[in-house]
This record gives structure tokens, C-alpha cells and sequence, in this order.
């Protein structure tokens, strides 16, 4: 059963591992007195400012300032998610990775993988039977190497082929996988019939879903995707991004496109950075994930007014993504083209051209927002700014949301300023605004510096690992409190394996362009507000509870919250 990662195992994981090789196998290091150097594999540089000391276990960038563990180094190198890079770590110096049992059970999906391999494999071997489904794929251009690298296969129409095929396993377990289907007769069939098929893989390469194409015009949808399942949650998955990583070790770009099809004619024209959405529009739960592997997002839609249409919805969905440094662009195809035609018909020269002339996203979005604006009235150029600031409002503070702020000016001559998210809101509504997001920053600070919670008072912390409606945030200040040496790879590994990791892991990952002194100042403030905020409302609930059932007791603990938070305003 999975479960968490004993911190214990990995203090010893990173003693007993050589950084020194674990980063030479993929950067090549030079020895220099007692530490090794580089050029620093996560920016440009022409001199080397990367250095990694054994004697710490730790490397260090004088350059960009990156730093961290044989752990941190790959998951920021190679991409990896906590556990498999645990994973890696143990396998290199031959031991296995225990789990502690967790206080909530959690669900063991070993036999859901196993079968989703099973399935697979049927496919394959039913798409080398099926001279029709070959036939197919060849008059698409696509070759047979093509068709292995991404685990193509086919599903034959028939109506319980799957079922047949992977027996024994029972009928609730295939219903769960989203193999098969039930009808309101209570009959189970095969979901996917006279399909190509497209296995969906997880950031590990394990099948987690399928994707089905028609062969031909048949009956049905053109396309068929699996349901939500345990293993697979469609709106957070991308096919072709566990492809791509393998192909490419650092991703300097990823392509978004609409279908399957396309990643595959991309890959195999050469360009193998290439993803696309599973059937929904590419939401901000996309674009974090790609900003993982990549500074640069091209997303490639149709030219046509539902093209354009999708386009605007990504752009909306990504605006919140858009921290310091991270590039998007748009790239608009000819009418009645889509990557898979464009690039048989021109060739790969020609669409990477075309990505190299993308449209950024701010270009994008002021020429949409222009549209139809005679700008050389006040009118026009108000209405511009009004509906460019809600947009800029979503985008994190930093360099983009400047330029953004400064296009808005230079198109209509008027001095813009965010705009005030408490404006036009009672007071009571303001002030829930402004602390209803606290527990997430806080805990997004405390995650990437664990050393805030020594500029709290005792009494503050304890405060905090006791706050009933932000479970989360008490759960790692305790944590925290109980291990103060304890690093943010650590504190990450404490929860591996736990619900709530994947939160941790994106809170983890909100960028923040304040210096140290500010991130201390604000995490200080934030705490005190949060506290002031449940003692204010633990005011309110006495005060209601004693207008119902009066009792000394009651007023006793009304009168302690209110000297006490009278004590802070003072002290």
C-alpha cells in the first residue's frame, strides 16, 4: 500500500548518495580545488558559476542562484516528480524505498496499471492484425516507427473483444478502467469499437487512459476518450508530454495542439515537443504542468472563428500561470488545415517557421481586445482599458504584468494602476477577501522556506498548528515546528504518497519576485492578520451562541479572545 516516505530514509538516501556522480552522469563537472564546477545547466552562461561540493552534498549556482540535493537536482533536471526521483536515488545505491502507513488508507492502483498494460498489448497486436487499421494509419503518412514509439494500436469491432481478451479480470474492475461499458439493461460491452488507439501515458510512462479515433466514418463520436478513473483525470493530463520528455532531456518549448494525430505527425516530422489536450480546453491545471518542463508554451489552433474561440479560453485559463520569465504564444493555421496536414503537406521547415513567428500573448491579447475600436476616440480607449484590467488583474505581479500595464497606456494615453480587488465590495466582503486566500500563501512561503516559522512568536505558532478550517497549513507548521532543520525537498517528501501532496507540490511552485526581507515581512503580516481573522470570528460565534444560551463560561472565553486580541493590537 502506498503511503509516505519516511523522512528518516531519506536524510540517509541523500548521505549515503554520491551528488557528485548522480550530476556528472548528466552535466559534465570539472574538479576545482575540493568542489566540482560547470557552466550551470539551468541558464546561459559563458563562464562556469555552478558548483557542486561533496564534502555538503549540495550544489550551488553564484549565477542564478539555484541550489539544492542530488534530489532537488532531479527534479529540476530531469523533470521528475518527488517519488520517482526518490525512486532513482535508492535504485543507484541498491535499496528500497519504504512507506509508512498513512492515518487515512490509501487506495492501492496496482492492479488498474496492470490491467491498462494488458489492454495495450491486446490493441497492439489486434492493429497488427488488422490490414484495414494499417491501411489507415499509411494513408496518414504515419510509419510503423511512429506508430511504436507511441504504443499505437487498434480496437476491433467487436463487442466484447476486451472483455475475452483480459480474463479472468472481473467486470467491475474493467468497468472501473473504462474498458467496457454498461447499458441500462445492466449489459457490459466494449467501450471502444473499430478505434486506432492512443495510449495515455502518466509523467512515468505508465498507461493511464486511451484515446480512440474512428477508422474512417463509422458510426459514434469521432473521437472517444476514456471516463475519469482512479488513475486518470483528464483535465490535468496531456498526450504526448511523457513522449516528448523522453525525446528531448530539457524541453526548451512544448506545442499545444487539439489532437493525437497531430502529435504524432509532429514527433515524427521531427518535432518532438509537441502535446495536446484530451478532448477539453487547455485549462490552468495545462499550463501549470507544462510550465514545469518548460520557460516557452506555443499553443496551435485552426484560423477559424471556433479556432479563435478556443484560443481566447486558453488565454484566459493561462493568464494566472504567467510568472517571471514564462513565455506563451499563439499560433493560427491556415483555414481547413491542422498541424497533421500542414506539416505532410509542407514539410516540418515550414511549421517551424511558422512557430518561430507564434504571436506572444500580449500581442495577441490587445489585437483582440482592439477589435472593432476606433481608437482614436475617448470612448473606444476607455472601454479598451476597462476590458484589459480584469485580464492584467489575473496575471501575477512581475515584468509581464508591467508591460502589460504599460501597452494598456501607450494604446490609450491613460495612466493605469491594478485595480483595487476590494473596490465597490461592503467592508465586512473586503476583509473576507483579503484573508480568505491567506492559509494557501502561507503555506506557499512556508513550503520553499521552512526558516519563516522562527520569525513567529511561540504563541503564533501554536495559533497556527490549531487553525480547525485550514487543516493543511497546521498539518506542516506542526511539522515544521517539530523538525526546524528540516529543507523544502524534505518537507515535500513528508507527505509522498499522501491526498494532499499534488497541493503541496503546486503551491510549491507559485513564484514570488519579493527579496527575502519582504517574503519574511509579508509572511509575518499574513500570519497576524489570519489570527486576528479567527479570533474576530470566534468573537462573533460566542456572541451569537450567548444571545441563545447565556453562560459564564461563555463569557469568560468571549472576554480571554478579547483581551487577547486587544493585548496584539498593543503589543
Amino acid at each position: 500500500m502506498a503511503g509516505r516516505i519516511p523522512q528518516s530514509f531519506i536524510n540517509d538516501l541523500l548521505d549515503r548518495v554520491d551528488i557528485v556522480g548522480v550530476i556528472d552522469d548528466r552535466v559534465t563537472l570539472k574538479k576545482a580545488g575540493k568542489d566540482y564546477q560547470a557552466r550551470c545547466p539551468f541558464h546561459d552562461e559563458k563562464t562556469p558559476s555552478f558548483t557542486v561540493s561533496p564534502d555538503k552534498q549540495f550544489y550551488y549556482c553564484f549565477g542564478c542562484g539555484e541550489s539544492g540535493t542530488a534530489l532537488t537536482f532531479l527534479m529540476e533536471y530531469d523533470h521528475m516528480d518527488f517519488v520517482p526521483a526518490v525512486e532513482t536515488l535508492a535504485a543507484l545505491v541498491g535499496v528500497e524505498v519504504p512507506r509508512e502507513e498513512s492515518a487515512k488508507p490509501q487506495r492501492d492502483n496496482t492492479d488498474l496499471y496492470g490491467l491498462m498494460v494488458k489492454a495495450e498489448r491486446y490493441f497492439r497486436k489486434a492493429l497488427k492484425e488488422s490490414e484495414e487499421a494499417i491501411d489507415y494509419l499509411k494513408s496518414r503518412g504515419l510509419t510503423g516507427i511512429a506508430a511504436r514509439d507511441f504504443g499505437i494500436g487498434f480496437a476491433p469491432e467487436s463487442w466484447d473483444g476486451v472483455q475475452k481478451a483480459l480474463a479472468p479480470a472481473k467486470t467491475p474492475m474493467l468497468l472501473e478502467a473504462g474498458l467496457i461499458s454498461k447499458n441500462d439493461k445492466g449489459r457490459t460491452y466494449d467501450r471502444f469499437r473499430g478505434r486506432i488507439m492512443f495510449p495515455i501515458r502518466d509523467t512515468r510512462g505508465r498507461v493511464i487512459a486511451f484515446g480512440g479515433r474512428l477508422l474512417g466514418d463509422g458510426d459514434g463520436p469521432k473521437y472517444l476518450n476514456s471516463p475519469e478513473t482512479p488513475i486518470f483525470h483528464k483535465s490535468y493530463e496531456l498526450y504526448g508530454l511523457y513522449e516528448a520528455r523522453k525525446a528531448v532531456r530539457r524541453l526548451t518549448s512544448i506545442i499545444v495542439v487539439e489532437g493525437y494525430m497531430d502529435v504524432v505527425a509532429l514527433a515524427q516530422a521531427g518535432l518532438p515537443n509537441v502535446v495536446a489536450t484530451l478532448g477539453t480546453a487547455s485549462g490552468e491545471s495545462h499550463y501549470q504542468k507544462l510550465y514545469r518542463y518548460t520557460d516557452e508554451v506555443i499553443c496551435a489552433f485552426d484560423g477559424d472563428q471556433a479556432g479563435r474561440r478556443a484560443a481566447w479560453r486558453a488565454l484566459e485559463n493561462a493568464l494566472a500561470t504567467l510568472t517571471e520569465g514564462r513565455q506563451l504564444k499563439f499560433l493560427f493555421l491556415p483555414d481547413g488545415e491542422d498541424p497533421d496536414s500542414l506539416v505532410r503537406a509542407k514539410g516540418s521547415k515550414d511549421f517551424r517557421e511558422r512557430v518561430q513567428n507564434a504571436t506572444p500573448a500580449i500581442e495577441y491579447l490587445f489585437a483582440e481586445l482592439a477589435s472593432g475600436l476606433d481608437l482614436n476616440t475617448i470612448d473606444a480607449r476607455a472601454k479598451l482599458a476597462s476590458l484589459a484590467m480584469p485580464m492584467i488583474e489575473r496575471v501575477p505581479d512581475g515584468t509581464l504584468k508591467h508591460l502589460m500595464l504599460a501597452r494598456v497606456q501607450e494604446l490609450t494615453g491613460l495612466a493605469t494602476r491594478p485595480a483595487a480587488r476590494s473596490q465597490g465590495r461592503p467592508r465586512n466582503q473586503r476583509h473576507r477577501r483579503r484573508i480568505d486566500g491567506l492559509p494557501e500563501h502561507l503555506l506557499a512561503s512556508l513550503l520553499k522556506r521552512p526558516t519563516l516559522l522562527q520569525a513567529l512568536s511561540e504563541t503564533e505558532v501554536q495559533a497556527l498548528a490549531n487553525l480547525p478550517d485550514s487543516m493543511l497549513l497546521s498539518e506542516v507548521v506542526r511539522y515544521v515546528a517539530a523538525n526546524p532543520e528540516a529543507e523544502p525537498a524534505q518537507l515535500l517528501g513528508r507527505w509522498s504518497g499522501d491526498e494532499q501532496h499534488d497541493e503541496l507540490i503546486r503551491l510549491f511552485e507559485r513564484q514570488s519576485v519579493l527579496d527575502e526581507d519582504a517574503i519574511r515581512a509579508e509572511f509575518m503580516d499574513g500570519a497576524a492578520r489570519l489570527l486576528a481573522a479567527r479570533d474576530q470570528q470566534n468573537r462573533r460565534r460566542l456572541l451569537n451562541e450567548m444571545r441563545e444560551n447565556p453562560s459564564a463560561d461563555k463569557l469568560a472565553e468571549f472576554w480571554t479572545l478579547k483581551r487577547g486580541s486587544t493585548g496584539d493590537k498593543n503589543g
